[in-house]
C-alpha cells in the first residue's frame, strides 16, 4: 500500500497504544536541543516530545488556517514562502525535520492538498530535509483530496495513498484513528533511520517486528489499513460531521467551516464571547455540554497548551470545542440529539462562567490537571436545564 516506504516498527506504549509512542522515538532520535521542527500546524504530543529533547516547533500555516468560518477547502495547507523563510533564518542543518499532518487536529481537522504536499516536498527536497507526515487522521484527508482537489477526482484512494506515501521520507500513525485498532507504526524509506530507530524499539517499546503489540492487535491494524482503501468506508464519519455543521450552523451555533475530519468543532470563543480565554472558554463548554446533554467533548483552546518558562498562559490561536463523529458509531438520530442539546446550551449560553485549574501538571495539563468553576455557574445551568426539562 505504501511503496519505498519500508515498515520500521509497529508500535504500543502500555495502556497508551497510539502514535505518541511513534513521536517519541522519532523525537529522540532526530531532534537535538537548538534544532526546530516545521510543521503545518502542531499537535500537542508532538510539540510536547519535541520540547523535552530540547527542540522547537514553529507553524508555517496558511492564513486561511485560523479563520473559522470560511470556504477554503484546505486549510491545512503548509504557507510554502513561509517554510522557504524559516529555512532561510535557521538554516537547514537547524531544522530536525518537516512535518505535516494530516488532518491538522487543533484547527478543525482541516486537510492540505495533494498539490501542496508536492509542493513542500519539493522544498524538501532542495534543502536536504526530511519530511514527515503525521498520518494519524490520513483517512479523512484522502476522503477530503478526492472529494475538493479538481486532478485528483477521478483517481482511487488506493491511488491517491500512494501518490502521498511517495512524497514523504517517513510516515507515523496512531492506529485508533488509522486503522481503527490499539497500537501505532512507523514506516520510512531511510535505511539510515531505520537503523537508529531500531535500536531504541526494544529499550522502550518491545522488540522490533510487534513494539510490545498483541498478534490480535497487529492483525486488526492491517484490517483497518485496507479498509481505508475503501472510499464508502472513509467518507461516512466526514459526511456525518458535514450534516452536524450544517444543523448547527441553520442555528445560529457558531462552528468551524467547512466541516473538516474527526469532528465538528464549536467556536467557543465566539460561542461563550462574554468570557476571556484566560479562563478556558473551550474547557468550560465541554464541562456546560456534557453537564446538560452527557455529550463528551474535547478542549481544542487555551487550555491545552502550555504555560511558556516564566509560567505566562498562552493563550491559543483558537478556542475550539471538538465533538468527534468516529466512523460507524453513531446513527444520525443521535447527532440530531447532540444538535438539540448544543442549540438549548446556546440558547443559555450566558448563564456559563469560566474555570480555573486547582491542579495543573506542567506538561500536558489538559491530560490529567483538575479544573474548578470561578463561580457557582454549573449550579445555576442545571437548575434553568430542570426548569426546561420540566415543561416538556
Amino acid at each position: 500500500m505504501w511503496p519505498r516506504l519500508r515498515v520500521v516498527i509497529p508500535l504500543a506504549k502500555w495502556m497508551c497504544l497510539q502514535g505518541r509512542a511513534c513521536e517519541h522515538l522519532l523525537a529522540k532520535v532526530l531532534v537535538r536541543p537548538g534544532t526546530v521542527v516545521v510543521t503545518n500546524y502542531h499537535f500537542t504530543t508532538t510539540k510536547a516530545h519535541v520540547v523535552l529533547q530540547g527542540g522547537e516547533m514553529l507553524e508555517a500555516y496558511i492564513p486561511e488556517a485560523l479563520e473559522t468560518t470560511s470556504v477554503h477547502p484546505f486549510k491545512g495547507n503548509m504557507d510554502e514562502e513561509r517554510l522557504e523563510a524559516l529555512i532561510q533564518r535557521y538554516g537547514a542543518e537547524k531544522i530536525a525535520f518537516v512535518r505535516m499532518e494530516a488532518g491538522t487536529n487543533l484547527i478543525g481537522g482541516q486537510p492540505f492538498s495533494l498539490a501542496n504536499l508536492a509542493a513542500v516536498r519539493e522544498i524538501c527536497q532542495r534543502h536536504g530535509l526530511l519530511l514527515v507526515l503525521d498520518a494519524s487522521l490520513l483517512a479523512d484527508n484522502l476522503h477530503f483530496i478526492k472529494e475538493r482537489e479538481a486532478a485528483c477526482q477521478k483517481l482511487s484512494i488506493r491511488e491517491i495513498t500512494r501518490r502521498v506515501a511517495e512524497l514523504v521520507d517517513v510516515i507515523y500513525f496512531s492506529a485508533r484513528k488509522l486503522g481503527c485498532a490499539r497500537g501505532g507504526g512507523i514506516c520510512t524509506n531511510s535505511e539510515e533511520l531505520y537503523g537508529r530507530l531500531r535500536e531504541l524499539l526494544p529499550l522502550y517499546e518491545g522488540f522490533l517486528t510487534y513494539g510490545g503489540m498483541s498478534v490480535r492487535e497487529m492483525e486488526a491494524i492491517a484490517v483497518g489499513l485496507e479498509e481505508t482503501m475503501d472510499e464508502d468506508m472513509i467518507s461516512q464519519g466526514p459526511q456525518f460531521t458535514a450534516y452536524m455543521v450544517r444543523e448547527l450552523e441553520k442555528r445560529g451555533v457558531p462552528v468551524v467551516t467547512p466541516p473538516g475530519g474527526l469532528g465538528c468543532h464549536l467556536n467557543a470563543r465566539e460561542f461563550l464571547d462574554h468570557l476571556p480565554q484566560e479562563q478556558y472558554p473551550a474547557g468550560a463548554l465541554a464541562a456546560a455540554l456534557y453537564l446538560v446533554s452527557g455529550i463528551r467533548g474535547m478542549e481544542r483552546g487555551t487550555l491545552s497548551e502550555a504555560r511558556d518558562a516564566q509560567g505566562r498562559e498562552v493563550l491559543a490561536d483558537l478556542e475550539l470545542l471538538r465533538l468527534a463523529v468516529p466512523r460507524r458509531v453513531y446513527s444520525l438520530s443521535q447527532l440530531s440529539c447532540a444538535v438539540d442539546r448544543i442549540t438549548w446550551l446556546y440558547q443559555n449560553r450566558r448563564l456559563i462562567g469560566g474555570l480555573r485549574f486547582v491542579d495543573e501538571p506542567k506538561t500536558l495539563r489538559f491530560f490529567l490537571g483538575r479544573l474548578a468553576p470561578l463561580t457557582e455557574w454549573p449550579a445555576e445551568l442545571a437548575r434553568r436545564f430542570s426548569q426546561d426539562l420540566s415543561k416538556l
